[in-house]
C-alpha cells in the first residue's frame, strides 16, 4: 500500500499517476477536497480510498492500515501569501512531524515534499547539505513552515532515515485548481489566448532587466520521475533539491509559451504590488549535485520541451489532467 497525502493536489496526483503508471493501485489519498476543484485530478486514477485529512492521522495512528510500502507526504498549504502563521505552523509542520515520527518509527519509506521557499532571497546560496541548513532565511511563513519541518528532522537525527525534497519552480498538468498560485506558464497561455500578450513583473534591482529575473523552472512529470527513483531506492535519504541546475529569465519562460502556441511574442512589464516588492525572489537555481551524487540519473526536460509538452499536449489540447 501507498499512501499519498495531498494526492488531489498538483504534485501529490501527478504521484498518484507515477504510481498508476508502475501498475499500483493499492493507494490511499488522503487530502481535504472542500468546495475545490482538485477532485477533478483524481477522475483518470486509480486509488483504494480518499480520506480527509482530518481523520487521517488518527487512523493511522491507530494502526488500521497494513503492509504500507510509502508515504509520499506532498499535502500542505502551498500558497506563498498565507498570512496565518499558526494555521502554517500546523498544518506544513506540526501535522508533518506526527507523520514522519509515525513512518520512522515504523520503519516505513517517507518522501516529505519541503520547498526552495526555505533558502529566502538565496544570499546564502541553494546548498542542499545539511549544513546549510541553519544559516536559511525564508522570506514568507510558508517557506519557514518547510524549514521548520526540515530543521526538525535534523535536530532529532532522521534525516538519514527520510527524504525531503526542496522543490523549486514546479509547472505542469494538474495546477489548474491553484489559482493565484499557479505557474506563471498557465496564466501566460490564457492571458495570450485572451489578449495576445503576457504581462510580467518589473524588476526593481538594477543588475535585473524587466522579465529579467531568473528562476529554475521544473516540470513536475520529472519532479515525480525523481520520487519513482527514491522509492525505487529507499536507501537513499536526505535534503534534496529538485530542479533543473539551470536558471532561466521569465523572458525566456514567456517566449517558450509564444513558441509553442506559435504567437507572435507580445510582453507588458507591469509593476509588482507593494506587498511583493520585499519577499520576492530574484533568482533561483537548483544545487543537483548531492541527488547526482547519490546515483539519480533522471535527466530534466529543457524549459522549452516542457512549455512545449504541456502547452501543446495539455492546455491546448483541453485536457488539463495527467
Amino acid at each position: 500500500m501507498y499512501i499519498v497525502t495531498g494526492g488531489a493536489g498538483f504534485i501529490g496526483s501527478a504521484v498518484v499517476w507515477s504510481l498508476n503508471d508502475q501498475g499500483e493501485d493499492d493507494i490511499i489519498v488522503v487530502d481535504n477536497l472542500g468546495r475545490s476543484e482538485k477532485w477533478k485530478n483524481l477522475v483518470n486514477r486509480k486509488y483504494t480510498d480518499y480520506i480527509h485529512r482530518s481523520e487521517f492521522l488518527d487512523r493511522l495512528e491507530s494502526g488500521v492500515f497494513n503492509n504500507i510500502e510509502a508515504i509520499i507526504h506532498m499535502g500542505a498549504c502551498s500558497s506563498t501569501t498565507e498570512r496565518d502563521a499558526d494555521f502554517l505552523a500546523d498544518n506544513n509542520f506540526h501535522y508533518s512531524v506526527r507523520l514522519a515520527s509515525f513512518a520512522v518509527q515504523n520503519h516505513i519509506r517517507f518522501i516529505n515534499a519541503s520547498s526552495a521557499a526555505t533558502y529566502g532571497d538565496g544570499k546564502n546560496g541553494f546548498e542542499d547539505s545539511d549544513d546549510a541548513l541553519n544559516s536559511l532565511k525564508p522570506m514568507n511563513m510558508y517557506g519557514y513552515s518547510k524549514h521548520l519541518f526540515d530543521l526538525w528532522a535534523d535536530r532529532n537525527k532522521v534525516l538519514n532515515r527520510l527524504a525531503s525534497l526542496k522543490f523549486f519552480n514546479v509547472f505542469g498538468p494538474n495546477e489548474y485548481h491553484k489559482k493565484d498560485q499557479c505557474s506563471v506558464i498557465l496564466k501566460a497561455y490564457h492571458q495570450i489566448k485572451k489578449t495576445g500578450r503576457v504581462q510580467l513583473f518589473k524588476s526593481y534591482r538594477e543588475i535585473y532587466p524587466h522579465g529579467g529575473q531568473r528562476r529554475d523552472f521544473v516540470y513536475v512529470k520529472d519532479c515525480v520521475s525523481v520520487i519513482q527513483w527514491l522509492l525505487e531506492h529507499p536507501d537513499i535519504n536526505g535534503i534534496f533539491n529538485v530542479g533543473t541546475g539551470i536558471d532561466r529569465s521569465w523572458n525566456a519562460l514567456a517566449s517558450s509559451v509564444f513558441s509553442a502556441m506559435n504567437v507572435e511574442e507580445n510582453i507588458e512589464y507591469i509593476d509588482m504590488p507593494e506587498q511583493l516588492k520585499d519577499r520576492y525572489q530574484y533568482y533561483t537555481r537548483a544545487k543537483t549535485d548531492k541527488l547526482a551524487e547519490a546515483g539519480c540519473t533522471i535527466a530534466c526536460r529543457s524549459l522549452e520541451k516542457a512549455v512545449a509538452d504541456y502547452v501543446q499536449h495539455y492546455l491546448m489540447a483541453e485536457d488539463i489532467y495527467l
